[in-house]
This record gives C-alpha cells, sequence and structure tokens, in this order.
C-alpha cells in the first residue's frame, strides 16, 4: 500500500490550520455547521485508513501467512505499522464510548433537576449561577436561581434566547459529532473546540437580533461569565472574543473563505478512495492466491 494509506492523518493537520483562518469572518451558523461537517469527514477517513492498515494484520493468520513465500503477490505494510494502526483504532474507540457516555449521562442528570413548565423552561433553586440548553423530546432550558439573581429583567430574556437558540438549531448534535470526531482523532480537538465557539456565537447572534441590543447581549455574556467564574471569564479567551465580537456590527459572512478546508476534506475523501482501492487489490491478490 502506497502513502494514499497514511495521508488522511497528515491531512488532518492542514484542516485545523486553515480553518482557523476560514472561519474568521464567515457566520457563525455556516461555520459551525461547515466545521462539524469537515471533522467528521477527516475523522472518518482517518477510521477509514487505519482500518485498512490494521486489516493487513491478517496476512499472519492462516492459511494466508502460508502465502508469504510466494513470488509475485503484493507485500502489505510492515507487522509493526499495522499493529500501531490497530492499537489507534481501539483508543479511538475507547475515547469514542468515553465521550458520549459522558454526554449521554450528563444530560440525564439536567433532565433530572426538574419538570419543564409550559414554556419549556426549569429553573432549579441552586446557588452556582448556571443556564444551559438541555437536548432531548422536546428540549428545555434549565436554569439556577444563582443566575437570575445576578442578572436583570432584560438581561434574564438574553440568557433565555440564547440558549433557546441552541434548542432550536439542535447545536447539541453539532458540538456532539464534533466532539465524537475529536474522540476518534485527536489531532482534531482545535476542530472541536471551534464547533464549541461558533456554536455559542450563532446563539449570541440569535439573541442579539431578537433583543435588538448588540451592547446587552455582550455585557449579559461577560456578567454571567463573572457570576459562573470570576477568575475563568477574565482569563477565558473565549468570552472575551464572543464580547469582542459582540461590540462589532452583526457579520455579513465570507463563505468563499470555506472553499479551502472544503478542498482540504474533498482531498482527504479522495486519498481515502485510493487507499480503499489500494485495499482491495491486496485483499483480492491475497485470496486469488488462497
Amino acid at each position: 500500500m502506497t502513502l494514499a494509506v497514511y495521508l488522511p492523518a497528515l491531512l488532518s493537520l492542514l484542516l485545523v490550520a486553515v480553518s482557523r483562518l476560514a472561519v474568521r469572518h464567515a457566520l457563525p451558523a455556516v461555520a459551525t455547521r461547515s466545521l462539524a461537517l469537515a471533522a467528521a469527514g477527516a475523522a472518518t477517513a482517518y477510521t477509514c485508513c487505519l482500518g485498512f492498515l490494521a486489516l493487513t494484520l491478517l496476512d499472519d493468520v492462516p492459511p494466508l501467512s502460508a502465502l508469504d513465500h510466494l513470488p509475485g503477490l503484493p507485500k502489505p505494510v510492515p507487522g509493526p505499522v499495522a499493529v500501531v494502526a490497530a492499537g489507534l483504532l481501539l483508543w479511538g474507540a475507547v475515547r469514542l464510548v468515553r465521550d458520549q457516555r459522558l454526554r449521554r449521562d450528563t444530560t440525564r442528570r439536567l433532565r433530572a433537576a426538574g419538570t419543564p413548565r409550559a414554556d419549556g423552561l426549569v429553573v432549579a433553586d441552586w446557588a452556582a449561577p448556571h443556564a444551559v440548553a438541555v437536548p432531548g423530546r422536546p428540549g428545555h432550558v434549565l436554569v439556577t436561581t444563582g443566575l437570575l439573581r445576578a442578572l436583570d429583567g432584560r438581561e434574564r430574556r438574553v440568557v433565555l434566547a440564547h440558549e433557546r437558540a441552541h434548542l432550536r438549531h439542535r447545536h447539541d448534535r453539532l458540538v456532539s459529532m464534533a466532539a465524537a470526531a475529536a474522540a476518534v482523532n485527536p489531532v482534531l480537538v482545535p476542530l472541536r473546540e471551534a464547533v464549541a465557539y461558533q456554536a455559542e456565537r450563532w446563539a449570541d447572534e440569535e439573541a442579539a437580533a431578537q433583543v435588538g441590543d448588540r451592547g446587552l447581549v455582550a455585557r449579559c455574556v461577560a456578567k454571567a461569565a463573572l457570576a459562573a467564574s470570576p477568575v475563568l471569564a477574565l482569563g477565558g479567551t473565549s468570552v472575551v472574543d464572543r464580547v469582542h465580537a459582540l461590540r462589532r456590527p452583526a457579520p455579513r459572512g465570507r463563505w468563499t473563505r470555506l472553499l479551502v478546508p472544503g478542498a482540504v476534506v474533498a482531498g482527504i475523501g479522495v486519498v481515502t478512495l485510493v487507499a480503499a482501492a489500494e485495499f482491495a487489490a491486496l485483499a483480492a491478490a491475497w485470496l486469488g492466491a488462497a
């Protein structure tokens, strides 16, 4: 098998690099969807190619092992490389199961906090200031009394608009998709973080459009972050970047910038197909000789 089987892992690094630049001026809604799909595509290609490499270990299993001395048969990848690929597959599977289990358990705990009212709101009598969109059928917004005490009436409206935007656009699915991709291929962790950030920006913009005051949303984001954790809020670039973005005019979007990461994903798909064809040829040769 040629270099094609290794390229998806290398191109994942390029995808992360170009995506950081591409989404700077893209609409948050477009960026969130595009990055999540790109991460899923890259992780799928990476997993397939690891699978091709790991499956070459079968040539050491009878009856294929008896054919190693025959001339003219294509040579599979070196044994240590196949073993490493199998180990990476197993490691990724473990990480994926852990990530999905954690998300499922967290959602269950949040849903157990109370029964939603007719307006889809649960108010939990907790001192910790938090608000979260709880996915499900139907989803609802969970807000704590600690946060309600920290905000005034207009700011509470911003929080509810923000969390309901998460529910309306099913941001949990996009974030979970990117998280699953990063669990399988840790190179994609920056894309996971970017999807989570862009989903927050998307909800910020939805809230700003609903209340008609970008400055109010910016103040609410900063105030809620400070109430939750003063140290984290002051040092967290995510919150600072969101506030700065809300201080600027609403983004118009430059979707053409996303063509570059799109081209990288397409390239990953092409080399994966090449690797699949090479593996099929290798398998056919070995099975034919058997």
